[in-house]
């Protein structure tokens, strides 16, 4: 990947693919990649972001005031987490078994991991369980859709994913982002297909598009859902 800029627009110029036409994101942390097709050079997709420049420029600035409302949580009790959509209250415990757990509807952080660690410490322990504890039901979702949209995926992981939600390699693993784990239910079945369909689809094409409408059609409502809220599922 390489920077480069044209203007004063900064892009990630991501590796080309088989594809014919030039993919231009804005990725949840406001960087701009841009994936054009292999037969392009450098300077053609230079030209090609340059004539993308006003759609840039209006997608920048939602991309701001999206994350202008982004949640900033304290690790004290009575803070609020989510957790499939459903928000629970902290708990700071003296004693339990394990660093933490949602019980009785509250998670439940062993106190000294804060006073120890801090907020740095406190974040990955909430980070593992959403990993260890999400893991089993995301492969649930993975195999149920799987049948639907006609593929067959590979290993499924929960891991940091930087500023993605999820991804699909050309052998079918799937990888999904921990915070998916902090999004309703519906969303992350939005998720999931949305991987899924990448294994008939590359890139995000009508026919793209076309086989996630297949299997939600009411995908539209579930993406806008992620696009708007997408900031709120964080620590």
């Amino acid at each position: 990947m390489k920077t480069r800029q044209v203007r004063d627009i900064e892009y990630q110029l991501l590796p080309g693919s088989d594809r014919q036409t030039t993919d231009i994101v804005i990725e949840r942390d406001g960087v701009i990649t841009v994936r054009p097709p292999k037969r392009m050079t450098p300077e053609q997709v230079d030209d090609t972001v340059l004539s993308k420049r006003m759609w840039i420029y209006r997608n920048l600035a939602e991309w701001r005031d999206l994350n202008a409302t982004r949640v900033t949580r304290e690790w004290v009790s009575g803070e609020t987490f989510l957790y499939l959509g459903n928000c629970y209250r902290l708990q700071l415990a003296a004693e339990q078994d394990e660093p933490l757990k949602l019980k009785d509807g509250r998670f439940c952080l062993l106190r000294n991991i804060v006073e120890r660690g801090g907020q740095e410490e406190a974040h990955e322990v909430f980070k593992a369980f959403y990993q260890n504890k999400g893991l089993s039901r995301v492969q649930k979702r993975v195999a149920h859709f799987a049948a639907k949209v006609g593929v067959a995926a590979g290993t499924v992981e929960i891991r940091d994913l930087g500023f993605r939600w999820a991804t699909c390699r050309k052998n079918g693993d799937l990888h999904f982002h921990w915070k998916c784990l902090m999004a309703p239910l519906s969303i992350i079945d939005y998720i999931v297909v949305h991987e899924l369909c990448h294994l008939h689809h590359r890139d995000h094409s009508d026919a793209f598009w076309n086989e996630v409408d297949k299997v939600l059609p009411d995908y539209r409502e579930r993406k806008e859902w992620l696009r708007i809220r997408g900031a709120e599922l964080d620590l």
